[in-house]
């Protein structure tokens, strides 16, 4: 199969905008729901799903099913993905948006363990591996849905859209987990408060789907339909013709998601269980740096139009393989305004790999493969990297009882990162290819 250029019409200011929103209003509800879990993993579902008389223990099995999200999205993208380039964009994120929502309500309705043993657990297990399908389908089509829109020299600006929807989503579930634990007491956060941040997805769920039931499909894609040249299997396709792309969108994605799950999920139980500091702390550092990554995201996709992908992209896992050395030595005092300023700058050199990293990822692969490839890429890395994050740092630090041993882990992934930017097709900003 040949792939010829396509050379889509530039559609109107307008048509970009509601493209941006769509995206980013449908991945920051799909993270808002992730998000929430990922919070309660650490707070309160080792108590509540899987009790022990340890609390790492519990800790510890609360992110083991924290991993099953990560694990199950291949699933997600192997399935959305093709059909994102078989259907199009626009129908497979309508899917995906309604699995992830759903799932995440049915968590907020579930019975605990107290009240029905293991089965509580299990079915959590359950609706978490849900929750990954649906978001393992929704980053590729989300990111080519706001980036087809525009056009390649602005490509890492538009497509830094669905980059903002895991810092809003953190954002709001952070938010609405913290004023339940600050308005309730805490009988009454563990007995039902909680429930509420997952309840309220289904609120979410109806604003993102008027939004994108509303949109047209991509003008690339309509091309792709127009001259024939959808592909007939494109994951065969992308495992044979661009395995290169693949294992490059693959190495640069571990990096980031390790970062981020350091600096969103493992520090809320760090702090909380080996500095003996409050809760809110932590959550508040990461609600500061979530906020700070809205406005970097979309300025690190800018600045990558104009000086490279891979150059912004590389200072980011750069100051992310330096910081961790950094950040343990100067929580270690107890103070919070430093342990706030340690999460938000982790979180800085997060944005600067994440704001160009959907047009980074999308550019490796040809048009009519783009859905495929950026979903198989996107969750692949998620198992090597997001995925076994939180859990590895947490039997790290555990193990070797210093905060080297997880800071070296952290690093180590940053390399990786670096050596899949160094496999990537091309170095030159997307204006000029």
């Amino acid at each position: 199969m040949t792939h010829a250029p396509v050379t889509a019409a530039r559609p109107a200011r307008k048509d970009l905008i509601k493209a941006f929103v769509a995206s980013l209003s449908g991945t920051s509800l799909e993270w808002y729901d992730f998000a929430a879990y990922s919070v309660a993993s650490a707070l309160v579902f080792g108590q509540l799903f899987f009790p022990s008389h340890d609390p790492l223990s519990g800790t510890l099995l609360a992110f083991s099913t924290y991993a099953v999200g990560y694990v199950s999205r291949p699933l997600g993208g192997f399935v959305f993905g093709r059909l994102g380039d078989v259907l199009g964009r626009k129908q497979v994120l309508v899917i995906t948006l309604l699995i992830t929502g759903i799932s995440t309500v049915l968590i907020g309705l579930l019975p605990t363990h107290a009240q029905v043993g293991p089965l509580g657990a299990v079915l959590l297990v359950l609706l978490r591996f849900a929750q990954g399908v649906g978001i393992g389908g929704e980053w590729g089509g989300a990111v080519l849905l706001s980036s087809e829109y525009g056009s390649a020299e602005h490509r890492g600006f538009w497509a830094s859209a669905a980059q903002i929807g895991p810092p809003a989503g953190n954002l709001l579930a952070n938010g609405v987990l913290a004023g339940l634990a600050a308005g309730l007491t805490t009988e009454q956060f563990m007995s039902w408060g909680w429930r509420v941040a997952f309840l309220l997805s289904a609120v979410l769920v109806i604003f993102g789907l008027w939004i994108r039931v509303k949109l047209e499909e991509t003008p690339v894609f309509q091309e792709l339909q127009q001259k024939g040249e959808r592909a007939g299997a494109p994951v065969r396709e992308v495992l044979t013709r661009e395995p290169r792309a693949l294992i490059s969108g693959i190495l640069a994605r571990v990096g980031p998601d390790v970062l981020y799950a350091l600096f969103t999920v493992f520090v809320l139980t760090y702090a909380t269980q080996q500095l003996d500091m409050p809760k809110t702390w932590a959550v508040t550092g990461v609600m500061l740096g979530s906020s700070l990554q809205l406005f970097l995201m979309p300025l690190a996709g800018a600045l990558s139009d104009r000086y490279g992908r891979r150059r912004v992209y590389a200072i980011g896992a750069v100051g992310g393989l330096v910081w961790p050395f950094a950040f343990f030595p100067l929580v270690g005092g107890g103070s919070a305004g430093l342990l706030i300023l340690g999460v938000v700058v982790g979180l800085v050199w997060h944005a600067l790999m994440y704001g160009p990293q959907a047009a980074f990822v999308a550019e490796q692969f040809s048009p009519a493969l783009r859905a495929t490839g950026s979903s198989l890429a996107y969750t692949l890395a998620g198992i090597i990297g997001g995925a076994l994050a939180p859990l590895l740092f947490t039997s790290l630090y555990a193990y070797f009882d210093t905060w080297i041993a997880p800071a070296c882990y952290l690093a180590a992934t940053c390399v990786v990162t670096l050596v899949g930017l160094w496999l990537s097709r091309t170095a030159a900003p997307a204006g000029s290819r």
